[in-house]
């Protein structure tokens, strides 16, 4: 089935779920940190889903495949954000660990996904093929 909307992708609906559970984190995160830790773990969060759609929009494999890197890149930074978090007490064992499995999977994903952009774009060179996702 061809995706005609980058909602329908499974990548960027685990993306929306990752931002919904660090905005539920970061609830809880000292009133210091609001411009600290809070927003740049809010920003990467929301980096991830918004990359991913904007790849999906622009239509071309090379630039999806970039900003899907992007995505990715944002998944390593919300999870070293993340340790240090935690390790400044401001996130349990347990939001941790579930932090890192969500975001474990999402890297996961996007590089599956980057994985069928190239195949997709390698055959419609080749002529067999008219998806980029």
């Amino acid at each position: 089935m061809k995706v005609s909307d980058y909602k329908q992708l499974k990548v960027w609906q685990k993306g929306i779920e990752i931002v919904d559970r660090v905005y539920t984190l970061t609830d809880k995160f000292p009133r210091g940190e609001l411009y600290g830790l809070t927003l740049q773990m809010r920003k990467a969060a929301v980096s991830i889903p918004s990359n991913t759609a904007e790849g999906f929009v622009r239509g071309h494999a090379k630039e999806y495949r970039q900003f899907l890197y992007i995505s990715l890149g944002s998944c390593a930074e919300l999870d070293t954000q993340s340790i240090i978090a935690h390790r400044r007490r401001y996130m349990t064992d347990t939001d941790l660990k579930e932090l890192a499995e969500d975001l474990d999977h999402e890297s996961r994903m996007l590089t599956n996904l980057i994985g069928r952009v190239d195949r997709n774009a390698s055959d419609q060179r080749r002529g067999t093929s008219d998806e980029l996702c």
